[in-house]
């Protein structure tokens, strides 16, 4: 039998407990006087960051940061179509990564019952040298998975080995190779799929999903 040209896809995932939690709150104040409305903004958050610096200080937050000062004003209508005196409106930003969700969850049960104080989402990842040890593992998995489907498909044709000639992410693997053109091997990398891109309100989080799917073409003899 001649040459064969066999092109197969690769998949494979990992499943990670996540090793950090960013997490943002907001301080929020209103009333009608500007002077007096920016003073008990920065009285309300004045905690809230002393509670993040503290455990900065003891190591379970990795990194913390605050948006500046934003103040509007407006005159807000009422039920019978008047328009009321100037509201004003102060809030600040705070962006915290915790090390330790055991004392994230113990963090957020005292600041949201603080005056002022509302809690927005988690997010959950990985840190950087985690995240690409595992890409880099689930990706060499992904290859070794279309390795072995080539080789299957090989041995069914009653074919003794395979040598690869393309190998690319998902969808990008070339088309219409001429048979017996010079045999090369293209690394594009792997397309990684992660599901701790979302924001959750969970502070027990699920494992984080990595993925990688790759294709490749072989020429199996």
């Amino acid at each position: 039998m001649s040459d064969v040209t066999i092109t197969v896809r690769g998949e494979n995932e990992a499943r990670v407990v996540p090793e950090r939690a960013t997490i943002r709150v907001t301080v929020r104040t209103e009333g009608p006087e500007r002077t007096s409305v920016v003073d008990q903004l920065m009285h309300l958050a004045e905690p809230v960051r002393a509670s993040i610096t503290q455990r900065k200080d003891a190591g379970t937050v990795a990194e913390w940061s605050s948006k500046r000062l934003a103040v509007s004003a407006d005159r807000p209508w009422n039920n019978e179509g008047k328009r009321l005196a100037l509201v004003y409106r102060a809030s600040v930003d705070f962006s915290a990564t915790f090390t330790d969700p055991s004392e994230l969850s113990i963090w957020v049960s005292d600041i949201s019952a603080w005056d002022g104080v509302e809690v927005g989402w988690v997010d959950w990842h990985l840190t950087p040298e985690t995240r690409t040890r595992v890409e880099r593992d689930v990706a060499s998995s992904a290859v070794s998975v279309a390795v072995a489907r080539a080789e299957a498909y090989a041995a069914a044709l009653g074919l003794a080995s395979v040598t690869p000639i393309e190998i690319a992410d998902a969808g990008l693997i070339s088309h219409g190779q001429t048979p017996g053109a010079p045999q090369t091997m293209k690394a594009r990398g792997a397309a990684f799929v992660a599901a701790d891109s979302a924001p959750s309100m969970e502070y027990e989080p699920d494992e984080i999903v990595v993925s990688a799917t790759v294709e490749a073409r072989f020429n199996a003899h």
